[in-house]
């Protein structure tokens, strides 16, 4: 199944997708789609029960979509350097910093607030950063409470997967000494969506194409067969020693092709147009707007 959040009379509902287009309003069984999660598989059986016997009440292009979890609990969880072209793509470039590559993967969050919706506008602001960079990435969205969970048992936690952009300042980064939360913080910073896609329809998560366009061009092209670090090896890394919980986030770090990765850089400017996409998991679109990310004032006006 395809699971969604939108707007509805002001109100955010959850839904599923039936068929091609069609939208089957959940808003009147479940308060959100993080309810369903967190109500487990019976949860599920009934949406799915729900979808089968009613029709859809709206159809996609008429609906506003929001990240499928619009505010987290908690951050979102991410991983750096998971794919080894990406890794040294970066080679030479981190100054001071530079170091090999981490034989365990290499975790960082992003705040809650970073959380954007799957269309619309991503908030650039030169007067904060002048070195913003795009990084696709599969999301994985956790099913059940789980701590130290081992390897060959971590499949069992996941509920399902979405496409993720970890929206970064290059500059920011090294400005606070090389480490990632910082740089990859702003607001607005972290699109998802479009959907959350139910595991039960992605039988292997490391088969997947990623890809990346800016103004129609293809600025990355992989495959989650390139992680170092698979996705069951990082719920179980993630988990050793901290419980994860229902409806936790992550993203399964980048493959190669960033801007800060070419030669020369290139980085992302007012106007630029966004497709990030995975096989069997949609596509997020946006377009790169000013916003004022350096100086004080009230909350965004996120997609």
């Amino acid at each position: 199944m395809k699971l969604i959040s939108f707007t509805k009379n002001g109100k955010t509902r959850a839904g599923v997708i039936k068929g091609k287009e069609g939208i089957v309003d959940l808003g009147d069984h479940f308060s959100s789609l993080l309810a369903i999660i967190e109500g487990g598989g019976r949860a599920l059986a009934r949406v799915r029960k729900i979808s089968q016997e009613e029709r859809p009440s709206l159809q996609l292009a008429e609906a506003e979509l929001l990240a499928p979890i619009p505010v987290p609990r908690r951050n979102v969880f991410c991983v750096g350097w998971n794919y080894h072209k990406h890794f040294e793509e970066g080679v030479g470039k981190r100054g001071a910093y530079e170091r090999t590559l981490p034989k365990h993967p290499t975790f960082f969050t992003k705040p809650t607030t970073a959380v954007n919706a799957p269309y619309g506008v991503i908030p650039i602001d030169p007067a904060f950063s002048t070195r913003f960079d795009y990084e696709v990435e599969l999301a994985v969205v956790i099913k059940k409470e789980g701590r130290s969970i081992p390897l060959e048992e971590a499949s069992d936690y996941i509920f399902g997967y979405l496409v993720a952009n970890d929206i970064s300042a290059r500059d920011i980064q090294q400005r606070h000494g090389g480490q990632w939360l910082k740089g990859k913080a702003m607001d607005g910073s972290c699109p998802m969506g479009p959907w959350i896609t139910t595991a039960d329809e992605i039988p292997d998560p490391q088969d997947l194409t990623l890809q990346c366009f800016v103004n129609g061009e293809k600025r990355q092209d992989g495959s989650s067969k390139e992680m170092i670090f698979s996705v069951n090896r990082i719920i179980s890394e993630l988990s050793f020693g901290m419980t994860l919980l229902p409806g936790d986030l992550i993203l399964t770090g980048t493959p190669d092709g960033v801007g800060a990765g070419r030669d020369p850089e290139v980085f992302l400017k007012e106007g630029d147009r966004l497709i990030t996409s995975i096989s069997g998991l949609g596509e997020l679109r946006h377009t790169l707007g000013l916003q004022p990310l350096a100086s004080p004032g009230k909350k965004l006006p996120l997609a």
